[in-house]
């Protein structure tokens, strides 16, 4: 009888170990430059947060709870990648995600081909992380620096002006979107001048010595990829000097409210921005993200919102279909991987790894006080990428 009870006690342990170990958490580590960019990385916090307690009230992935480690990478590429050894050796974790700064972004791409880890990059808009910098293990979420250029120089190209100043920060993202643009308006408007090119430090820009050398030139008109506390110094100089009256100003990112809430009043109206009007997406999708985030955080998302929440959508759905946490498994999941986000559908392109998010086009207006867009579009992502062939030329076989 005792003998009885104990093998029943035996198997009652191992059915409970069984069951811990079945419900053991699947770890995904995520790093970003918060302290660096607090603008858009803690409204991206809060997105990636909603996703992950979505995900786990939802049964988890395949029955397990996602666990995501998080760490800073203070927006450097040594501490980007000493971090992500850290979460893959001490933490563990059976994939990575985030980053924030283009050349940051392209450093963990290249330390996830070498550790053959997949590496899900949320924000990083260079074109070389999917393309010269591409790798079996990398994929990308946002539209690209090629792919927001390309929906801007639709617009750019109606106006037909001929001399055009180049204001951007002087390293990758600034240097990956202002080579688009050259090349876009070149195929696009023959003849087309660069008069001036203003390329300032990230975060360090002497706004009046950029707005005075574009005045100077005398440009038809202006492309500006600067964002953050640049973008509004830029914005307030510009206005002070007069720089804008009358003059056509494109800009990669200067409708998300990250860069277009701080000006309130002082917006730069009639700008052609891409951006993220969340106050008038009235989509099923978006409106349901909207009233998640608001009941969750009593705030308003903002486009880093949007990011953090897809990402993480994209990691679970990804590990969803892969059933396992295998790297060449969630590899060969990624690929093709469909899945709805707050902006539709998207799907991670088997030919590159690009997602094909979009992103809304629209003019700065003011409104009660505040900058918002007006006259906005979305604009599907795959639409702004150049053909198969163009890839396969530019991407590593």
């Amino acid at each position: 009888m005792r003998l009885g009870r104990l093998v029943a006690a035996l198997w009652a342990s191992a059915a409970i170990a069984g069951t811990a170990v079945a419900q053991s958490p699947i770890k995904v580590g995520e790093l970003n430059s918060y302290k660096a960019i607090p603008a858009f990385l803690e409204p991206y916090r809060k997105g990636w947060e909603l996703a992950v307690e979505e995900v786990n009230k939802a049964g988890g992935i395949n029955g397990r709870p996602l666990a995501v480690i998080s760490r800073d990478d203070n927006g450097t590429p040594g501490d980007a990648v000493r971090t992500a050894e850290e979460l893959v050796s001490r933490e563990g974790v059976v994939l990575l995600t985030g980053t924030f700064l283009s050349h940051v972004g392209l450093a963990v791409a290249d330390f996830a081909k070498q550790r053959q880890i997949p590496f899900i990059a949320a924000e990083p808009l260079t074109d070389k992380i999917v393309w010269e910098g591409g790798n079996k293990y990398t994929f990308r979420l946002r539209a690209s620096t090629y792919m927001q250029t390309s929906m801007l120089v639709e617009e750019a190209v109606k106006l037909g002006k001929k001399r055009w100043a180049l204001v951007y920060p002087n390293y990758e993202y600034g240097q990956s979107a202002v080579a688009s643009f050259k090349q876009l308006m070149t195929a696009r408007q023959p003849g087309v001048e660069f008069v001036v090119e203003q390329a300032a430090p990230l975060n360090k820009i002497d706004a009046g010595s950029v707005a005075q050398a574009v005045a100077d030139a005398k440009p038809d008109a202006i492309f500006n990829v600067t964002f953050g506390a640049d973008l509004q110094k830029f914005v307030r100089e510009g206005t002070t000097r007069g720089l804008f009256k009358d003059m056509p100003v494109f800009s990669v990112l200067g409708g998300e409210p990250e860069y277009l809430d701080p000006l309130r009043d002082e917006a730069p109206v009639g700008w052609v921005v891409t951006g993220y009007p969340w106050y008038a997406i009235d989509t099923p999708e978006h409106k349901a993200f909207l009233d998640a985030y608001r009941a969750k955080f009593n705030d308003y998302p903002r486009l880093g919102s949007v990011v953090g929440y897809a990402a993480l959508m994209s990691v679970a759905e990804g590990l969803r279909k892969a059933k396992s946490t295998e790297p060449d498994a969630i590899v060969a999941a990624m690929k093709g991987l469909e899945h709805m986000t707050p902006f539709g559908k998207i799907t991670y392109r088997p030919l590159d790894h690009q997602s094909t998010m979009g992103a809304y086009v629209g003019r700065v207006a003011v409104k009660e006080g505040k900058g918002v867009m007006a006259n906005w579009r979305y604009e599907p992502g795959d639409k702004h990428l150049p053909p198969d062939d163009v890839v396969k030329k530019l991407r590593p076989q």
